[in-house]
């Protein structure tokens, strides 16, 4: 089974986020569960974002690197939201990355210098008309340009940033299928 690092989204390490890591260690992953936020956790997406904003995006990439030190190689990274700024910078820069699932988010693989690495697997789940995914921003526009290139995409209906009951669970079940079939 595959070493897993999960990184959780603007609202913090919620309970959401622990029973998707709880879902994966009953499959027989060995599940890293960072604190971006250093315990703080928020009720809405917008007070998620604006402490993400108030700490900076380098902070969170930073610690998002500092949580994978001592971690060797043959990770997979899967990153929720926010969590998808380091899951993808580390699945792109850092040596040993296994494979990539990102949620809610993408980002173009220029951002972090370089493109999608040959041979590490990738997995994308967005909301179709989510606002935050959509021009101006260039999430669903990059998350096609991988696609494109080999990358696994599903689009969920809707237009919240986050996942309906329903495209939750069909999102849980297509991750845990992946990420046992790339394991």
């Amino acid at each position: 089974m595959s070493e897993v690092v999960v990184f959780h989204h603007s609202k913090g390490l919620t309970e959401d986020v622990l029973a998707f890591a709880a879902a994966l260690r009953a499959r027989g992953h060995q599940v890293h569960t960072p604190d971006l936020y250093e315990g703080a956790t928020f009720a809405t997406l917008e007070e998620g974002i604006a402490h993400a904003e108030s700490i900076g995006f380098p902070t969170i990439l930073e610690r998002g690197r500092r949580a994978v030190d001592g971690i060797e190689t043959d990770i997979t990274y899967v990153g929720f939201s926010l969590g998808v700024l380091p899951a993808q910078l580390l699945a792109q820069t850092r040596p040993g990355a296994h494979a990539a699932l990102f949620a809610h988010s993408c980002v173009p693989p220029s951002e972090f210098g370089r493109g999608w690495p040959d041979g590490v697997p990738l997995q994308l789940h967005l909301t179709e008309d989510d606002p935050l995914s959509l021009p101006p921003n260039t999430d669903l526009e990059a998350a096609r340009a991988l696609a494109a290139n080999g990358a696994e995409l599903f689009l969920y209906p809707g237009t919240d940033h986050f996942f309906d009951a329903s495209a939750t669970a069909q999102f849980t079940e297509r991750a845990l299928a992946f990420l046992d079939r790339v394991g």
